[in-house]
């Protein structure tokens, strides 16, 4: 991040935070990556900007999100989606080329993929 030399743009940066954050809270749809230690040697940093490219692609608005360990280390690279309300869905053991069919299955179709889950919220 460049040094901040005045007050304007001290208040441009906090302008721009604060749309930046009102468009995340809007969203009905977050996803969350767990970047403990464990999560982050399995590749959950991959996995995530794999994650906001494909929305990118896609343009599809969501909450992307990094936590912690979640605690299931052999599970790892962790995602947790919710959407709309519903009950989060934590996938394990996501890597960068199953990214597309998650994001093509459970955000555009709706459709969960069974074989991935490891838990339901």
């Amino acid at each position: 991040m460049p040094k901040i030399k005045s007050l304007e743009e001290l208040r441009k940066l906090r302008e721009e935070t604060i749309k930046s954050m009102r468009v995340r809270k809007s969203t009905s749809t977050k996803i969350t990556v767990g970047m403990g230690t464990c999560g982050i040697a399995a590749g959950a940093r991959e996995v995530m900007h794999a994650i906001l490219d494909e929305l990118e692609k896609r343009k599809i608005d969501a909450n992307v999100i990094t936590v912690g360990c979640i605690g299931l280390c052999a599970e790892e690279p962790l995602v947790t989606i919710e959407r709309g309300g519903q009950p989060g869905i934590t996938y394990g053991k996501i890597n960068v080329e199953k990214v597309p069919k998650l994001i093509e299955e459970h955000l555009i179709k709706g459709d969960i993929i069974d074989e991935w889950v490891i838990s339901r919220g």
